[in-house]
């Protein structure tokens, strides 16, 4: 636990369920979750947990599942709080992890740069964004980080460059063996743009997400990996397996990549539906696809 060595300026939450910060609307309880005020707080906190303690970060929720069980440890509330956007020179701009990628678009294009648009199709924070090399509609988070701010168990902050990490699809690792790091800024490059067409392009790009995926719904974005060469929709949807459903979980009848809580689901449901998917695909392909999303905690 927490010693009182040290005051701490933020919020820490006991036992409250997980569903309420999450996209798909499902999640256990988890034993603690801290919102902390800023970075500095946040070092402090981290610095006073026991070294072996779980941890969980969590911004906006998308691309996760947490199971009926909740999660047993501390999560680190990220979202709105860590969310500064400070102007650098050279068209370069530093953020924090906890800044919703929607906003960033938005800010960016109002700032005149461009590079950043398809950030307005990742629902979630910047964090998240730099954990998973997210992308949208042809753009990836990493084509654009020239550094990141890293802080350690201890509380340390670190600043690192893009060759610090091993960078691919939908996947960010460590380039060489170190001790435990998570993103709590990154500097982006972006370039400045040579018209006022960007809020366009970000709304050109919403109303092609709003068309074809189940915008409206509670989804976590794509369930499953893109297999190399081919589309796990594709794949999902001639293996009959749209509108499949599993409780109150179903394929998308929309996007057969977006697994929706139709209502009523559970994480048991989604996980459920998760295996069948995988299994009838190779089954009938060949091809076992991999989640694009984390699933944590314990089942109920």
């Amino acid at each position: 636990m927490v010693s009182e060595k040290a005051s701490l300026r933020g919020e820490l939450l006991c036992k409250k369920p997980l569903a309420g910060y999450t996209t798909w609307r499902v999640g256990g309880p988890a034993d603690r979750i801290y919102s902390p005020a800023d970075v500095a707080d946040l070092a402090v906190f981290l610095a006073q947990l026991p070294t072996d303690e779980p941890l969980l970060w969590l911004g906006l929720g998308s691309n996760l599942l947490v199971r009926d069980g909740g999660f047993r440890g501390t999560v680190i509330l990220v979202r709105g709080v860590l969310a500064g956007v400070e102007w650098l020179s050279g068209a370069r701009v530093q953020a924090g992890v906890g800044v919703s990628c929607a906003r960033l678009a938005r800010l960016l294009v109002r700032r005149g740069l461009t590079g950043g648009e398809f950030f307005g199709g990742i629902p979630g924070t910047l964090g998240g964004a730099l954990a998973m090399n997210a992308g949208a509609f042809g753009g990836q988070t990493w084509g654009l980080v020239a550094e990141v701010t890293t802080i350690d168990r201890g509380g340390r902050l670190r600043t690192r460059t893009p060759s610090d990490f091993r960078v691919g699809y939908r996947e960010v690792r460590p380039a060489t063996e170190r001790g435990e790091e998570w993103f709590v800024a990154a500097v982006l490059q972006l370039e400045p743009a040579r018209d006022d067409a960007g809020a366009e392009r970000i709304r050109a790009l919403l109303e092609r997400r709003s068309r074809t995926q189940p915008v409206g719904m509670a989804s976590a974005g794509s369930t499953f990996r893109n297999p190399e060469g081919d589309y796990a929709a594709r794949l999902i949807e001639v293996s009959g397996l749209k509108g499949e459903s599993e409780g109150g979980a179903s394929v998308s009848a929309v996007h057969a990549n977006f697994i929706v809580n139709a209502g009523g689901a559970t994480a048991a449901d989604i996980e459920t539906l998760i295996q069948r998917v995988q299994n009838r695909v190779e089954q009938l392909h060949g091809v076992r696809l991999q989640t694009e999303v984390r699933m944590v905690g314990e089942p109920a």
